[in-house]
């Protein structure tokens, strides 16, 4: 008798992977019925799930219904100063505490990126796999727990600033210095590398948003 594969309900992670892939946007509403449909599983996960992301404050009500949220101006500038700030620390723990398999994994994967500089939705989601990786390597389960909820939060962002023109070869290029500092275990480097890295590419998103802005006057 065969073992029979569980059945996948995690109805948070799931629907946290879709906004995170851009299968829901900021605006977009998400019905109950609907989601139990899409993802397989009974409506009471389904509801679990959403009060916790509204709790999250990932989802936003909008009369009754509830929808994916979205940031301002402030929001984003708050969560970007956050995001530096613990990012830096990652990377500081990282030069001091990542194995040399660690360390050779994130190589590896800046290695691999470059071939991506071209695709900004595939290089995004190298981006974030590059960060977790320095995230886990910094060792400290506290610091990896506040950013995941950052990184949650980014998901808020419709458009990936790595698709500004130029941006893919220089995030590469700033993630090649990030790891050129970890694998010198020189912390004040990789925490100033990767503070550096956050900064550009606020400034990035912000010149985004500054275009979208003229094109919509």
């Amino acid at each position: 008798m065969g073992v029979q594969k569980p059945q996948q309900t995690d109805a948070y992670s799931m629907i946290l992977d879709a906004i995170d892939l851009g299968v829901y946007r900021p605006g977009d509403r998400l019905v109950e019925s609907e989601l139990a449909e899409r993802f397989g599983v009974s409506r009471t996960p389904i509801r679990e799930a959403l009060q916790r992301l509204e709790t999250q404050s990932l989802l936003a009500r909008d009369g009754r219904s509830l929808i994916v949220a979205s940031l301002d101006h402030n929001q984003m500038a708050e969560l970007y100063v956050v995001r530096r700030e613990l990012e830096g620390l990652a990377a500081r723990l990282a030069a001091q505490h990542a194995t040399e398999e660690e360390v050779r994994i994130l190589r590896e994967m800046v290695e691999a990126d470059n071939a991506l500089v071209n695709t900004p939705a595939a290089l995004a989601r190298a981006n974030r796999r590059f960060h977790k990786q320095i995230h886990l390597a910094s060792h400290n389960r506290y610091l990896v727990q506040q950013l995941d909820l950052v990184h949650r939060t980014m998901a808020l962002m419709a458009t990936t600033s790595l698709a500004a023109d130029g941006r893919g070869e220089i995030a590469q290029s700033e993630h090649d210095a990030i790891v050129r500092a970890i694998e010198t275990k020189d912390a004040q480097a990789a925490d100033d590398a990767l503070r550096e890295h956050i900064s550009v590419a606020f400034m990035t998103r912000l010149k985004l948003d500054a275009a979208r802005r003229e094109e919509e006057a």
